[in-house]
């Protein structure tokens, strides 16, 4: 087509008067457009081979407007005639809101909500050629929450590991958080998200499979939690989070309170076979039974008894330290209760072996690593927010504690 007979767009949303279309519940902005025949940076040139007699007007509207719009709720753009062909939404400097047109092609709605504290800028395109721009701005978060997430990222953990996330800010919203999380494994494990009280009297929600993790599995999570909202309390999320890590060996710890021995199996296989002595039963200082998972090898500590409610029973520099829960239960060398390995539980709680048994056996787990703890001497069953006690729920209770279910 001769340049002659090119058109220049109109660029300003104010070029004309400005016209209200409704979207239930929120007011929108009318903002209006000229296309012409010719590129324009939106469209690429794609109806560049239109006559200059076609020109026509495309006008949205969207229901988010200004600069201190509500946060936590999707984009909706709606075109007042014809139909949409692409919308591109983008905060600046971030990247674009997927979406999608509905069935009439009148409107996009985006498949994430806007995040607060954002500057978007939105595009549309009609399928005559036409385009339209508008911007808004969101208010910012006034309370922000934040999360503790394990297993950290790139990392290889044992087959009893679920993916944890503890909250600084109470969930209210706890469906809504729940859907923001994605969890994809290299073999479609079947898993769930529960909802407990972790230990340090935060929310807590734990993803575990229905059965312990085939080794080599691949996961990851994609929390895509920017713009939801906690709920009351809670503040919003003002950022998204990804993990990935792998399985290691299947290696399970068994521990026999009544037999005083510790065995790890690798592969069904035993792999090691030493004399321990756990918890003095009947009281305070017997040790935890059910499953525990390793928490973390954190080699040599000072162990006080005062920080487990025992008084001034201990001090002690302990090596080889293996915590199983967060209330202070520890696999460790106990080499001052030499006497009752294999014998007697004599120990404050702790499961305690030799210098070298310990050391041996700290060498050879790995954080994740299941401790299934059987035997009549003990206070009861590792509780699910007190480490990893998740194993101690049925699969059925554990399903349940799901938002969505």
């Amino acid at each position: 087509m001769p340049s002659a007979r090119r058109r220049t767009r109109r660029t300003s949303p104010l070029a004309r008067p400005a016209r209200l279309t409704l979207i239930v519940g929120a007011a929108v902005l009318g903002l209006s457009l000229t296309a012409c025949n010719g590129a324009s940076a939106s469209d690429s040139g794609t109806d560049s081979g239109k006559d200059a007699g076609n020109a026509h007007e495309t006008r949205i509207s969207v229901n988010l407007r200004g600069s201190g719009a509500a946060p936590g709720q999707p984009v909706k753009v709606t075109v007042d005639t014809g139909k949409l062909k692409a919308v591109t939404v983008r905060a600046d400097g971030g990247d674009a809101l997927t979406g999608r047109i509905s069935a009439n092609g009148r409107t996009w709605t985006s498949d994430r909500p806007a995040a607060p504290g954002t500057a978007y800028r939105v595009e549309a395109r009609d399928t005559g050629g036409g385009n339209a721009e508008a911007r808004f701005t969101t208010a910012a978060a006034d309370k922000v929450n934040k999360l503790t997430l394990v297993p950290g990222k790139n990392t290889t953990v044992g087959i009893a590991q679920p993916l944890s996330i503890v909250f600084d800010n109470p969930v209210k919203n706890r469906a809504a958080v729940e859907r923001a999380l994605k969890v994809t494994t290299s073999n479609n494990t079947e898993g769930s998200w529960g909802w407990l009280r972790d230990y340090s009297g935060r929310d807590r929600v734990d993803w575990r499979p229905k059965e312990y993790w085939k080794s080599g599995t691949k996961v990851t999570l994609d929390a895509a939690l920017n713009g939801v909202d906690s709920g009351p309390s809670g503040g919003w999320f003002v950022r998204d989070y990804r993990t990935t890590f792998s399985i290691g060996a299947h290696q399970v710890v068994k521990v026999d309170l009544d037999r005083h021995r510790l065995a790890l199996k690798r592969d069904g296989k035993t792999v090691l076979d030493v004399p321990m002595s756990a918890g003095t039963p009947g009281g305070v200082k017997a040790s935890w039974r059910g499953t525990a998972v390793l928490m973390s090898k954190e080699g040599t500590i000072n162990m006080r008894s005062e920080t487990v409610g025992l008084g001034d029973a201990y001090d002690k520099m302990v090596d080889s330290s293996m915590r199983l829960t967060w209330s202070g239960m520890y696999a460790h060398a106990a080499p001052w209760n030499a006497a009752y390995f294999g014998a007697a539980n004599r120990s404050s709680g702790c499961v305690g072996m030799s210098d070298a048994n310990a050391a041996e056996l700290y060498r050879q787990v790995r954080v994740g690593d299941p401790f299934e703890i059987t035997g009549a001497d003990a206070k009861g069953t590792v509780a699910e927010g007190n480490g990893y006690g998740n194993w101690n729920v049925s699969w059925a209770d554990w399903r349940a504690k799901s938002a969505l279910r």
